[in-house]
């Protein structure tokens, strides 16, 4: 297979003669079977080709022999298929359109940062803020972290954007980005104009980032303009692509979908109500059954937990390392596994002594075992291309933990969606049922997220509770442990974090009694605790008991009568649409 190069260059120089110079560029281009965009104006050149190395390095000799294109610097990264389906030069006005005059980067730019020095910046924690000059869409899928958003539709809305940002950032040190650096020219020194004191721009955007420093301080892909859609730090083309109209994001089936017209619409653009985003629900729930029947975890498997080393524990021995990370072993059981084998890097043993890197990825191996049953019975409830929403069952766990990896419901969503990461917003207990909401990508993410930490989502939860409340509505305002105890629960601790959670009385029966409860903050365990403080305790509970009695088992089995909690609704704010969302799920056979 034919390796193809890619590379995208650009040069900010008085040009003349535009018409004929792209005739010569036109014609040349298609004598070397090189196919991708040139753009040509007054200020310079702009360009995204692809073709073998032998035309690509014949077209650069040819460009660099003419003395305005001496010092062109060239972008490169490979694939093994040609990423356009045409060869276009086109005369513009301007390279990178921006429609402000005054800002002419071949005359001024702002002062340049390299990739490497700017790792350095972020590697020694210096206070810089990062500002990503390219579009929402482009945003969505990868920045680096940290860095702000600008809410671009256009790279035309700068200017109005930039009016828009807080007086005191004119004395913060900026850095601009974007994918190749051309935008960052006119951005940077706009940004001087209006009064910013001191800004950058990172030589050679995002796509030279990655070529000397990798993915370091940076979240997800780049995207870049051609049938690629992103690449990863490595320069390697990745699965992601995004709709331009409506910024989901989308999977290869999507992409298969005749619904899907890049840059005009997706399959998602057409699901505009509710009915289509349930009927999807029903769709993705069915596909479910067949990925978790059986158990994920119900095989024997060796399991690799990944450690990385993080800035703070740089040049450390392994074990300081290991011990560092505060986990629940001792400096004692770290050196037994070292000395067992069972920590590796690369496949190779790790030894107590050997020095350990920021960013090394060490993993701990697990002998191969099966793991507990569960309850998959997971149902989708309802999708669209920014949020899914769940109704988890019980007993499963939510994440990797413990005894549990695969037989987990972020482990079931990686099988679902296997092209995308979906994040649940919040977290049920193991044995909680439950509506859940996630989100179908890092935005969507970072806007519905907040919303549970800052309390302005209405969760309702019933619980099914031992003995008779003597009044209707009451509620309870003790704080909670920070720290775990016993079998990793929490206890009712004066200087803990404070908590709050109001009870309604739905149902009385001999013994027992249903509530309706609202938890006002979202606490470890909080609803179980509250209740078993005020002598309540759920039906089923098997670590807070009758009596006020703690037991020993965090996790029921499937076949364990169910603990009667379950979180009936949530009501939160659409990250898409802004809108009020409200989802219920149906009672549960003991309510």
């Amino acid at each position: 297979m034919t390796e193809i190069v890619n590379i995208a260059a650009y040069q900010f120089v008085t040009l003349d003669r535009l018409p004929e110079r792209r005739g010569e560029l036109l014609e040349r281009c298609r004598q070397l079977g090189l196919k991708g965009t040139i753009l040509l104006s007054p200020e310079g050149i702009n360009c995204f080709l692809a073709g073998t190395r032998e035309a690509i390095d014949e077209f650069l000799d040819g460009l660099r022999a003419r003395s305005e294109f001496a010092d062109l610097e060239v972008k490169e990264s490979l694939c093994d298929r040609q990423p356009f389906s045409r060869m276009l030069v086109r005369i513009k006005q301007e390279i990178i359109a921006f429609g402000v005059e005054g800002i002419e980067p071949a005359k001024y730019t702002s002062p340049r940062v390299s990739a490497t020095e700017l790792k350095q910046w972020l590697d020694e924690g210096r206070d810089v803020t990062l500002v990503d000059t390219r579009n929402d869409y482009e945003y969505e899928i990868g920045t680096f972290d940290n860095a702000l958003k600008l809410d671009l539709k256009e790279f035309r809305n700068f200017p109005e954007v930039v009016g828009k940002l807080p007086t005191e950032l004119k004395e913060k040190t900026l850095v601009t980005f974007c994918t190749g650096g051309i935008r960052c020219e006119k951005a940077a020194p706009y940004m001087e104009s209006v009064g910013f004191k001191h800004v950058y721009q990172l030589d050679g955007g995002i796509l030279k980032y990655f070529e000397e420093c990798g993915g370091a301080h940076y979240d997800g892909e780049c995207f870049v303009f051609d049938q690629r859609v992103g690449v990863d730090p490595e320069l390697n083309e990745t699965d992601t692509t995004a709709c331009f109209v409506c910024q989901a994001t989308l999977t290869k089936e999507d992409c298969a979908s005749p619904k899907y017209v890049p840059g005009q619409a997706c399959p998602y653009c057409h699901q505009k109500d509710r009915e289509k985003a349930a009927a999807l629900g029903v769709k993705r729930t069915a596909e479910l059954v067949g990925l978790v029947k059986p158990l994920p975890g119900s095989e024997p498997y060796e399991n690799r937990i990944p450690m990385s080393v993080p800035e703070k524990l740089d040049r450390a021995t392994a074990i300081d390392f290991l011990v560092g990370m505060k986990t629940a072993r001792d400096r004692d059981q770290w050196l037994q596994l070292c000395s067992d084998g069972r920590l590796q890097m690369k496949g190779l043993p790790v030894e107590p002594g050997q020095i350990v890197r920021a960013g090394m990825r060490v993993e701990l191996v697990s002998a191969a075992a099966v793991e507990p049953d569960v309850n998959p019975d997971v149902q989708v409830l309802f999708e669209d291309h920014h949020i899914v929403v769940l109704d988890k069952p019980a007993p499963l766990p939510m994440h990797p933990c413990g005894r549990f990896n695969r037989n987990s419901l972020r482990y079931f969503l990686e099988l679902l969606y296997p092209h995308l990461k979906v994040r649940p917003a919040h977290r049920l207990d193991a044995n909680t049922s439950g509506i859940v909401v996630c989100a179908k990508n890092r935005k969507f993410a970072r806007e519905l997220q907040p919303q549970f930490e800052r309390g302005e989502v209405t969760k309702t939860y019933l619980a099914r509770v031992h003995g008779l409340p003597p009044e209707d509505e009451f509620e309870s305002r003790q704080a909670i442990s920070r720290e775990p105890v016993a079998a990793g629960g929490r206890s009712v601790d004066p200087n803990g974090l404070p908590a709050h959670t109001r009870f309604v009385v739905r149902e009385r029966m001999d013994d027992e009694c249903l509530l309706e409860v609202t938890p006002l903050t979202g606490r470890t365990n909080q609803i179980r605790l509250h209740l078993w403080d005020l002598g309540f305790p759920i039906v089923g509970d098997l670590l807070y008991l009758r009596d006020r009695k703690t037991g020993t088992q965090q996790t029921l089995s499937p076949a364990d009568p169910p603990m009667c909690l379950r979180a009936q609704s949530l009501r939160f704010r659409h990250p898409g649409t802004g809108e009020f969302c409200e989802i219920a799920g149906a009672p549960p056979d003991w309510a």
